[in-house]
């Protein structure tokens, strides 16, 4: 996951830009909300906690199928082994399973935080991590409102792991595995404006039946992953406290009130250190040849 001293001073370069661009760079990423992204619409009325979207996106990732079970009162998280977990929450409708994963921004916190654009956007709709040009920052985990990227810690050869809806499958023309393997239809797929109007549509039919917020519409600015349920965000674990506006948005006035030596400041520290290693790599080569 290290940058050669090249991959270093382009990335240096386009760490300034950015600097330079200020407003202009951040106008342009308030157009996405025109394209059509797809997502997932999750049902929680539908789930039935099979766990059949754990076990597919584990065998489609190459990750040790779950061994656990949803269970009232635990909350499982997603980390380096699993990209998806199902939750089960009492609540004042009785017991509703809720599938979380990474919720796929439309302006992504982790996508803006990220120095070298290894955290990516693609226009498709999914935020994918791409290794090749990750320098191990992490600030993808610090910045994530949802708490999403993790890394991992154990490997000799550590990355961030998080869910990219399939994003190879979805070049392909075909579904994420959860929205395909899915028995009880709990897990849509389609264009994120095609499934907001879908879960209006639901909540018209049954305001008995669905709690009257899509959660994701608009929480950090919308995301690619939305939900509608029995009960409100807050009875299933979700976070309420988020702002509508996206967080990159935040960052505006940072790029203008902080000297951009600081910004800069990861970034020069690691080309130090890249640098070095290979100057020393040099002379130690030079070295056993004499």
């Amino acid at each position: 996951m290290g940058l050669d001293r090249r991959g270093f001073m382009k990335t240096l370069g386009v760490a300034g830009t950015t600097l330079a661009l200020g407003k202009t760079a951040f106008a342009a990423g308030k157009g996405k909300e025109s394209i059509e992204f797809y997502g997932i619409l999750y049902d929680s009325t539908r789930c039935v906690g099979c766990q059949t979207c754990e076990n597919s996106c584990a065998e489609k990732h190459g990750l040790p199928a779950p061994t656990e079970v949803p269970e009232a009162g635990v909350i499982r998280k997603t980390d380096e082994s699993r990209r998806t977990v199902v939750n089960l929450f009492k609540t004042t409708k009785g017991e509703v399973y809720v599938k979380n994963q990474c919720m796929h921004c439309n302006e992504p916190a982790c996508a803006a935080a990220c120095l070298t654009q290894a955290m990516y956007k693609t226009k498709e709709g999914p935020v994918i991590w791409r290794g090749n040009k990750c320098m191990g920052c992490r600030y993808c985990m610090v910045s994530c409102p949802f708490d999403v990227p993790k890394f991992e810690f154990h490997s000799a050869n550590p990355k961030i792991t998080k869910c990219d809806m399939c994003y190879d499958r979805i070049l392909e023309g075909k579904k994420p595995a959860c929205a395909e393997n899915c028995p009880a239809e709990a897990i849509t797929f389609g264009t994120r404006r095609e499934l907001i109007q879908e879960a209006r549509k639901r909540i018209a039919a049954q305001p008995d039946v669905y709690s009257d917020l899509i959660y994701g519409e608009r929480e950090a600015g919308g995301t690619g992953e939305v939900y509608v349920a029995q009960v409100p965000p807050v009875e299933l674990g979700f976070k309420t406290n988020l702002q509508n506006e996206s967080y990159p948005a935040l960052s505006k006035g940072f790029l203008y009130a902080v000297p951009s030596v600081f910004v800069l400041l990861p970034v020069l520290l690691l080309g130090i250190h890249e640098t070095t290693k290979t100057n020393k790599n040099h002379q130690n080569e030079g070295d056993e040849n004499e």
